[in-house]
């Protein structure tokens, strides 16, 4: 199995000096803040009840007006005629873990686009742990209904229904939330926190903007252009992915500063920056966000876990495109780790 630590360790060994230096910061970072879109979100609705009440109402009224969609779940006869995955009897019983499907769209105009970031945030049942797995959008799979294709193809074709049914399919789990994240969007946090720092690992140029290597500070329109490239990077869709990442931590990092809890102002735009960019399934009602956010025990610290689906290498699909092999032995470990609720021993095993 490849992944982007695999990766960082052979530059750690046999890189330059300065890619070394690179890979032990980048190592280094990752196990300081491992996190993705929804733990962000969590995360602030924790972190306002911690500091004052008023933060906590703040983060409330904000959840009331993230936008809810009837149509993003399939249906439980499935897309293709076969029945969903069985649903627990009770989705949010501590003790019980939970699944939560986060598709960042990359729709422009008219045109649904396709999941320009797909992951699985899974919530461990004893509510310690949030596992957040990643699955590069040219994963080549099975879409229910469709046949081999890549796995963002099936957002193209059926917006997040189908996608929901690939996963579904995938690891026979099932997903009980879903949100769908504008990523333009949630980019305009850089703006509201005046720009994030991350280290960059490559060079690249993009839509008229320069990243040199090193710790640069981005936001707004530059922010867009540096999480969107992937043509200039050497691993392509794994090192955008990486990106996105990276930035998404920036934001949460710079969200939890005393510089933005400590001013009501910037805090009560920055929630309803994030309220504004979500879409979730209609099921992830308020009630149940914050049912489930009082259960959490997860020191940000520790007990996020970023993972990548797991693939097999490279290679060229029958009609010519280039496609990441899904490793069938990782995938198979995966969905028996989300199945029995293991997913500290496959992180173990896997992750950083």
């Amino acid at each position: 199995m490849t992944s982007p630590d695999d990766e960082r360790a052979r530059l750690a060994d046999d890189g330059t000096a300065e890619e070394r230096s690179a890979a032990r910061h980048q190592r280094r970072k990752g196990r300081r803040f491992a996190t993705v879109f929804f733990s962000v979100l969590l995360v602030l609705l924790l972190a306002g009840g911690a500091v004052f009440a008023y933060y906590l109402t703040r983060v409330s009224r904000a959840i009331d007006h993230v936008s809810r969609n009837p149509s993003i779940m399939p249906s439980e006869q499935g897309v293709d005629g076969t029945p969903r995955p069985a649903d627990p009897t009770n989705r949010t019983a501590s003790g019980q873990p939970m699944t939560f499907v986060l598709m960042g769209s990359d729709s422009r105009g008219s045109d649904q686009g396709r999941s320009d970031s797909l992951m699985v945030a899974y919530l461990s049942g004893d509510r310690k742990d949030v596992y957040l797995v990643s699955f590069p959008r040219d994963m080549w799979v099975t879409v229910p209904g469709k046949g081999q294709a890549k796995i963002n193809a099936a957002y193209a074709w059926g917006g997040p229904p189908l996608t929901i049914a690939t996963l579904e399919s995938m690891l026979a789990v099932r997903m009980q939330h879903a949100a769908v994240i504008d990523f333009e969007g949630f980019i305009k946090l850089t703006d509201v926190l005046g720009g994030v720092s991350v280290y960059n690992k490559q060079a690249s140029k993009s839509d008229g903007f320069t990243f040199p290597e090193g710790q640069i500070t981005i936001q707004g329109k530059q922010a867009l252009a540096y999480v969107r490239e992937r043509h200039d990077l050497q691993r392509g869709d794994l090192d955008r992915a990486q990106r996105q990442r990276d930035v998404v931590q920036a934001i949460l990092k710079k969200t939890m500063t005393p510089e933005t809890i400590a001013n009501p102002v910037k805090f009560g735009k920055t929630v309803d920056t994030f309220a504004a960019c979500m879409t979730v399934s209609e099921d992830l009602d308020s009630k149940t966000i914050r049912s489930v956010a009082t259960q959490l025990r997860v020191n940000p610290e520790t007990g996020i876990h970023s993972l990548q689906a797991p693939i097999d290498g490279f290679g060229t699909s029958k009609d010519g495109q280039s496609i990441d092999v899904v490793d069938k032995v990782g995938l198979a470990e995966l969905a028996k780790a989300m199945q029995t609720d293991t997913m500290d021993q496959y992180a173990a095993k896997y992750g950083s």
